[in-house]
């Protein structure tokens, strides 16, 4: 499995709205509402074998409102 984090900005006044539809696809480990320049912080993991630019596009950015993401891929964890 990978670990993926992304960041989201969505357009104004939909981020919950958003945030709803990433918790109802079921896709999220971990989803948080944060400062800054993005609105969103989502916690992926792609299951081994799928296409990680794939898995977004099908599983994410179909979703209204969202305006712009950053993936940060994750190769190795030192702690849990």
């Amino acid at each position: 499995m990978k670990v993926l984090f992304v960041q989201i900005r969505c357009r104004p006044g939909t981020t919950y709205q958003v945030a709803d539809a990433i918790r109802l696809q079921e896709i999220h480990a971990e989803l948080y509402s944060v400062s800054g320049e993005f609105d969103l912080f989502l916690k992926l993991n792609v299951p081994d074998g799928e296409d990680i630019g794939r898995y977004i596009n099908d599983n994410l950015l179909g979703i209204e409102g969202i305006e712009r993401t950053h993936t940060i891929q994750t190769f190795k964890v030192f702690t849990r």
